[in-house]
């Protein structure tokens, strides 16, 4: 197993597969590394190098009690790109991933980068604030807490139906894909997953969308119940400098992982980057 260590001596795990220009991916909350498996392998079957990488608290990589915010995962994900020398990145980030890429570029800028990709992403806001009407209310993510709080193993099961859409009539969602979201979620610290839920829903990343000058690919479904598109990929592609805005209509919060989304969204994350 591969690992880099961070400056307050974290191991973050990664996985690293092919050769060619690196394609690095963030996964979303509460899974891992392996929720870009298949995209992974696609990148690295055709030519580039493909990296992902389990985010502190989560999967194989180490459970501090600090540093569960998104100044500090994107600070494990800058020594992680130094530590392999990466250069002439294509980023991918879903979901919290994309807030994890998105504070990544705001605070390290591109210097290595050459693409972006937000899938599903969190930014700019989640929370509905006076000024981000369009958010969620707090008691949405209170509600989270308490399920992480109290009884983890059961909320994630119940959550795996939203992410997935399979809540929706007609959805063809495996019972196999959602006891994978169990088992990823399950291996997050519940410490790391706890505090995650305020990294994700309070951070406001409008700031770090401008710093984008770089071309950016922001991918959303229109059918999303867990990060709403309306406060988040049609808002994020105002304010990302010339981004391209890739709507799947009735696609789910993890497109990514079920069909027949996910042929459409592999073929468009390889068309990107190959551009």
């Amino acid at each position: 197993m591969s690992f880099i260590t961070t400056r307050d001596e974290t191991q973050i795990y990664y996985k690293d597969w092919g050769a060619g220009q690196p394609v690095v991916f963030s996964h979303g909350w509460p899974l891992n590394a392996d929720a870009w498996d298949p995209q992974t392998q696609l990148m690295a079957d055709n030519g580039f190098r493909a990296i992902a990488h389990d985010r502190r608290g989560h999967g194989r990589s180490g459970q501090p009690w600090n540093g569960n915010d998104l100044d500090t995962y994107a600070d494990d994900l800058a020594r992680l790109i130094e530590d392999l020398d990466l250069r002439n990145i294509i980023l991918v980030g879903h979901s919290t991933g994309g807030g994890e890429v998105t504070r990544y570029i705001g605070r390290h800028g591109t210097d290595r980068v050459a693409k972006a990709v937000l899938l599903s992403a969190i930014p700019p806001l989640m929370l509905k604030t006076e000024a981000n009407p369009e958010g969620l209310p707090v008691e949405v993510f209170d509600e989270i807490r308490k399920g992480v709080a109290t009884d983890r193993s059961q909320f994630y099961q119940d959550l795996s139906a939203a992410f997935y859409g399979a809540n929706r009539t007609g959805a063809t969602v495996s019972q196999g894909t959602r006891d994978a979201f169990w088992l990823w979620s399950m291996q997050v610290g519940i410490k790391g997953s706890y505090d995650c839920i305020k990294a994700f829903s309070e951070t406001d990343l409008t700031e770090d969308l401008k710093g984008f000058d770089i071309p950016t690919l922001i991918a959303h479904g229109d059918d999303d119940q867990i990060v709403p598109i309306v406060a988040a990929a049609e808002k994020s592609s105002n304010l990302v400098k010339d981004a391209t805005l890739k709507v799947y209509p009735g696609a789910p919060h993890g497109l990514s992982m079920v069909a027949p989304f996910k042929d459409v969204f592999d073929a468009d994350l390889l068309a990107f980057a190959r551009s």
